[in-house]
């Protein structure tokens, strides 16, 4: 059995396999209209969500299975204080696969390690985002052909935006990728993310600039990102970076004609409404190749289509007697019994980070 939790649990290759899967029912949709006849996805979502939530409804019932589960924690009993753990035994008891998103980073791991069924990250706090990587790593194959060789600039949001730390990951592993940061103090990249490119990637280039106009000609791909009110504690700070960046077709006068422009949505003021009549706006396209990755995923992790391998076979090495995780965003702050669990981060084992949420000690 297999989970999704974070995008480096698929390796390249098996990435490959499921955006070539995505690609074969994009071709023969008919050819898999029942093919999960009899099975249920239940979507636990913690969170507000339009797309992911519709698209995984979506990609079952195109599927021809069914589903079931909540869209608000407060109509389930979470509302009366049941764990994560205790709810995905419950609804392990009713469906074959789940697809969780959670406000606590770390709490589709600590469903997964209770479920007995998969257990798909639909979203993790500020920390992952797997299955929109896997959109993103399908459109950009189907607008550009291919997965490497490219310059993607990360412009807005960096700090909190989970759907770039996934894709950084998932694109620093494929040859000849350049990242370009383009974000203001209050949103760059989180520091353990730059010392993950810095440290465990081979190969990729990357740099942070202030603007998007320096960089825009030499892009392949532009990623834009809303600022997130809610990740937010101070409104003053939001209020002050909220529109540090808009993209408008002045702006993409200097681009290359086949660049393109993604977005995992929603968007706010951050693109204006000018931009989607350009053919190099991705972003409703991104939303469709959506569904089918995510019917690729759940036809893959039932074991219907090109089962997969376990890749974790071994447990990492735990510090001894670790610290108290200080994340206030991490699941073990609300998660009673959870016990804390630390990974080491390089072989001299100086260092530390939660097992759950990727934070340093």
């Amino acid at each position: 059995m297999r989970h999704l939790i974070d995008p480096t649990d698929l390796s390249v290759a098996e990435i490959g396999q499921i955006i070539a899967l995505a690609e074969d029912i994009i071709a023969n949709r008919a050819k898999y209209s029942e093919v999960c006849k009899g099975k249920k996805l239940a979507t636990l979502f913690y969170e507000p969500s339009t797309r992911t939530r519709l698209s995984f409804t979506s990609a079952m019932l195109e599927l021809g299975g069914s589903v079931i589960g909540f869209s608000d924690a407060a109509s389930s009993s979470v509302s009366k204080g049941e764990t994560v753990a205790d709810t995905v035994r419950v609804i392990r008891c009713f469906a074959d696969i789940i697809a969780m998103r959670h406000f606590k980073e770390g709490a589709p791991l600590v469903g997964s390690q209770y479920a007995g069924i998969p257990v798909i990250n639909a979203g993790d706090g500020s920390h992952s985002h797997p299955t929109q990587t896997l959109t993103d790593l399908l459109t950009i194959k189907r607008e550009k052909g291919r997965l490497d060789h490219l310059t993607i600039g990360f412009c807005g949001d960096l700090k909190f935006g989970r759907t770039v730390h996934s894709l950084i990951k998932a694109m620093s592993r494929y040859e000849g990728i350049r990242v370009v940061l383009i974000a203001p103090d209050e949103l760059r990249l989180p520091e353990y993310m730059l010392h993950e490119i810095e440290t465990q990637t081979e190969g990729v280039e990357f740099r942070e600039v202030s603007t998007m106009e320096e960089v825009m000609p030499e892009l392949d791909i532009l990623y834009m990102t809303r600022v997130q009110k809610e990740r937010f504690l101070d409104e003053e700070e939001f209020n002050r970076v909220k529109d540090s960046f808009v993209l408008d077709p002045s702006k993409l006068r200097t681009a290359k004609p086949d660049m393109i422009v993604l977005h995992p949505l929603p968007r706010v003021n951050e693109i204006t409404p000018e931009v989607d009549n350009d053919p190099r706006a991705c972003y409703f396209r991104q939303v469709k190749f959506g569904m089918y990755v995510r019917m690729a995923l759940i036809l893959t992790l039932l074991g219907v289509k090109n089962q997969l391998a376990p890749v974790r076979a071994e447990e990492p090495d735990f510090v001894p007697e670790p610290p108290v995780c200080k994340n206030p965003a991490c699941i073990t702050t609300i998660e009673t019994g959870l016990k804390q669990r630390f990974v080491y981060t390089d072989d001299t084992h100086a260092h530390c980070k939660c097992f759950y949420c990727e934070h340093d000690a």
